[in-house]
């Protein structure tokens, strides 16, 4: 079984695009309980970037999919919402489900990179990576996933059979 974990970056000062010291200082600590990988990818915003190399991982490659969405997926799909929230807005077949697909081919694609019984990391951001799980999951109860990721939270997703099969929730205590 292949193993995807997809997480949110880490706390930067807004409006700024860096990770601020706490938010390095969180990077690294969830960084020494989590991987290896064998592929580390995350969007092309400094902040994902630098989350990754703070949690102690060399970056293979950044997308620009998980950088940002559209006005209209934003309309159909605000963030902060819970992956339940997320899951129905998805089955309504709009923008942020087209876009949310998009996501879930794009993370198939990254399973099908790695060989069997290695995992991958992702680094993108809130409501990306809500979009993203759901859509890899359809077929999942998210009603006790709670609510939006926060920093450096997200999911790990279990691949077998050329698809997803499971996940879990991944949270931060601080």
């Amino acid at each position: 079984m292949k193993t995807l974990e997809i997480r949110r970056h880490s706390i930067r000062s807004q409006p700024g695009e860096h990770l601020n010291q706490n938010g390095v200082m969180l990077a690294r600590l969830v960084g020494e309980n989590i991987g290896p990988f064998d592929r580390v990818i995350t969007s092309t915003l400094p902040r994902a970037f630098e989350t990754a190399i703070a949690m102690g991982f060399a970056v293979d490659d950044q997308n620009e999919l998980m950088s940002s969405f559209s006005n209209e997926v934003m309309k159909e799909a605000p963030w902060p919402l819970s992956f339940e929230q997320y899951a129905a807005i998805i089955k309504k077949k709009g923008a942020a489900s087209k876009y949310a697909n998009k996501l879930a081919k794009y993370y198939a694609e990254i399973m099908n990179y790695i060989a069997e019984e290695r995992t991958a990391l992702v680094v993108n951001h809130g409501g990306i990576v809500e979009l993203g799980v759901t859509a890899c999951l359809p077929n999942t109860d998210f009603s006790s996933w709670g609510g939006s990721v926060n920093y450096c939270e997200g999911a790990r997703l279990f691949w077998e059979d050329d698809h997803f099969v499971n996940g879990e929730v991944l949270r931060v205590s601080t």
